[in-house]
């Protein structure tokens, strides 16, 4: 299974009866980077490297995936959000910036929301919120979304399907969302499909969870006009273009203090494009 190389792993009780397998490295003020789907915390291995050489890099698996265990329930972002807050803490942070990508990235938006005076700086890569993703889907050019239509309906059948061909699944995303297939080589690939072929019924209640309590969840704050208070930088692929939205919009309705980028790279940008990832990450620090 390959590794963060000069990171320290440890596992580390983040609720009741859920312990989460997390990579550490370098010091100084820290930050959680948290992965998206179909991938694990390897997808930063690059960015965390680069980071750790003047931060704390904290780089866990997040609940139901990889070597993190795998619950039958909670996989609402809010939980998600408060395992990586617990994480942090029984790191000894009480305060920390935070990046995702991906379902990660729904995380850290969950994160930001509901303990703003814990999350100092946030990140989101290639998303949108979950309430505004569901919003902009509409049409044949949804099609795209296929995964997310079918891992929202009732538990049996999507788990069925998808674990009868997972190394299929899984791989159609690896390949169609990567610009540059090398980025992915083939040994971090195979832990990938290796991870989500033993994860399928947690990574379709991930899924689930953003079909339903999540964007219950997401339409509370809107109500309630609550918003992230802390500065925000998203990178994003050029989706709107695609599916007709105006990304920065949807995005500044949630936060006054964001700096949007368009990226030119494919969903995995981590991996295609890691310096300019850093190097995003290290401005919005500064900020």
């Amino acid at each position: 299974m390959p590794t963060i190389s000069d990171f320290d792993y440890q596992r580390v009780p983040v609720a009741e009866g859920v312990t989460l397998n997390a990579a550490v490295g370098g010091s100084g003020s820290p930050i959680v980077l948290l992965h998206g789907f179909p991938q694990t915390h390897l997808m930063w291995r690059h960015v965390a490297r680069d980071l750790a050489a003047d931060h704390t890099v904290i780089v866990p698996d997040l609940r139901g995936y990889g070597e993190s265990d795998k619950p039958s329930d909670g996989y609402s972002k809010r939980t998600m959000a408060a395992d990586t807050v617990a994480l942090a803490r029984a790191l000894g942070h009480d305060r920390f910036a935070l990046a995702g990508h991906d379902r990660g990235a729904l995380v850290a938006f969950r994160a930001g929301l509901d303990h703003p005076g814990t999350i100092t700086h946030l990140a989101c890569l290639d998303v949108l919120p979950t309430l505004d993703m569901w919003d902009v889907m509409h049409g044949a050019s949804a099609a795209v979304g296929f995964h997310l239509y079918l891992m929202a309906q009732p538990p049996g059948l999507p788990e069925q399907l998808i674990a009868g061909a997972s190394d299929a699944f899984f791989g159609h995303f690896l390949d169609a969302w990567t610009n540059d297939p090398s980025a992915i080589p083939p040994d971090v690939r195979a832990a990938y499909l290796d991870a989500c072929r033993a994860a399928v019924p947690s990574i379709v209640a991930d899924y689930r969870a953003s079909a339903g309590v999540d964007v219950d969840h997401d339409k509370a704050d809107r109500a309630a006009g609550n918003r992230l208070r802390m500065p925000v930088t998203v990178l994003q692929q050029d989706w709107g273009a695609a599916l007709g939205y105006d990304a920065v919009a949807l995005w500044g309705a949630w936060a006054a203090d964001l700096q949007h980028e368009t990226v030119t790279c494919g969903h995995f940008m981590a991996e295609e494009a890691p310096a300019e990832v850093a190097k995003s990450l290290r401005a919005l620090l500064d900020r």
